[in-house]
């Protein structure tokens, strides 16, 4: 390796996503590009000499990390949402961080109305049935968008990208936002109400806010009694918004019709079950499994492995974005730093 370079590695990439990031900054850097997790990146513990991260999501990145990359003066994660980084730890070792802030904000809109139809129409059934030789219409029958009311979770980039297509569809729609610009409902032409409002009033419920301490669990017990019965829940946000165990009560109830779901609890989890029974808190992260199974197997709810982003535009886009980031900051001119 040139001794002139600084080494980068970029977490969860394909290899088209790798090479992309090693020639777009092979001036600057020298980026090593692995397919697993961070975890998996270096099993004899070759971190040290790593000055840059490109981690993704499913790349945790705390104390522990930062301590096996002594040299680790830059993360730049190649997502919107940083929740996987501890940012505190960072700033306490100096390291900068930075986001992809804007990406797919109708990438992302686009797979939420992916969801709804497939729910609303029962796609999935159909797809199903006509696999098995078996074109019945019998238990097919769906319901229409038109007329029905959206309530739209944070009504950020991508929940006004929601509200936008939601509008196309005919709907009524409802936004609960702790920002609110009236200006913006008055063109998009939506409402903001409050959070019980929003639920009581809603046929669909559509997550779209971040993932911090007073979003986790917005979705509980307590907020799904408040629900109109039979309604639709969607997030596309992220798991830790929804209690799993609470939303499985719910559908064996009735009160929630069903749940389409791009993310959820312990998602991170699923293609390393094997490895969990090793880790620390390993009983907890079973039990988010159990619960995620546990709602795969339901015929009302329609889970997608985390692809909301995952569109050829948008995952330009991030690496793009990410691009710019380094090279802003190796330039001393950080940009979209978060924290």
């Amino acid at each position: 390796m040139p001794q002139d370079k600084a080494r980068a590695l970029a977490t969860e990439t394909d290899g088209a996503e790798g090479r992309y990031l090693s020639e777009a900054l092979s001036d600057e850097l020298v980026v090593e590009a692995v397919a697993g997790p961070l975890a998996e990146a270096a099993p004899n513990g070759k971190l040290e000499d790593v000055q840059v991260l490109m981690p993704f999501i499913h790349s945790p990145v705390g104390p522990e990390q930062m301590e096996a990359m002594p040299g680790l003066r830059f993360i730049a994660t190649r997502s919107t949402g940083y929740d996987h980084v501890d940012l505190e730890a960072a700033s306490e070792r100096g390291i900068a961080v930075a986001n992809v802030p804007a990406y797919g904000e109708n990438t992302v809109a686009e797979h939420t109305f992916a969801l709804i139809l497939a729910l609303s129409r029962k796609v999935h059934h159909a797809w199903l049935r006509t696999q098995r030789g078996e074109y019945t219409m019998e238990g097919l029958r769906g319901f229409d968008l038109y007329g029905k009311t959206l309530g739209v979770i944070g009504a950020g980039a991508i929940g006004l990208h929601v509200v936008r297509i939601a509008k196309g569809f005919g709907m009524k729609v409802l936004a609960y936002d702790v920002n609110r610009n009236q200006l913006l409902a008055d063109v998009l032409d939506f409402s903001y109400a409050d959070l019980d409002e929003l639920l009581a009033e809603s046929d669909i419920v559509s997550l779209h806010a971040p993932a911090i301490p007073a979003t986790h669990h917005l979705i509980n017990r307590e907020t799904i009694s408040k629900m109109k019965r039979g309604a639709l829940l969607i997030n596309t946000a992220r798991g830790s918004l929804v209690d799993t165990a609470a939303v499985a009560e719910a559908l064996d109830e009735g009160t929630l019709g069903g749940a389409g779901l791009d993310v959820f609890e312990g998602e991170e989890f699923m293609q390393h079950e094997d490895e969990l029974l090793h880790q620390p808190d390993a009983e907890e992260k079973l039990k988010l499994l159990v619960r995620a199974h546990r709602l795969q197997r339901r015929p009302d709810v329609v889970i997608t492995p985390h692809i909301g982003f995952n569109s050829e535009e948008a995952l330009r886009r991030i690496l793009d974005t990410t691009v710019e980031n380094v090279r802003s900051f190796l330039a001393g001119e950080p940009r979209n730093l978060v924290g």
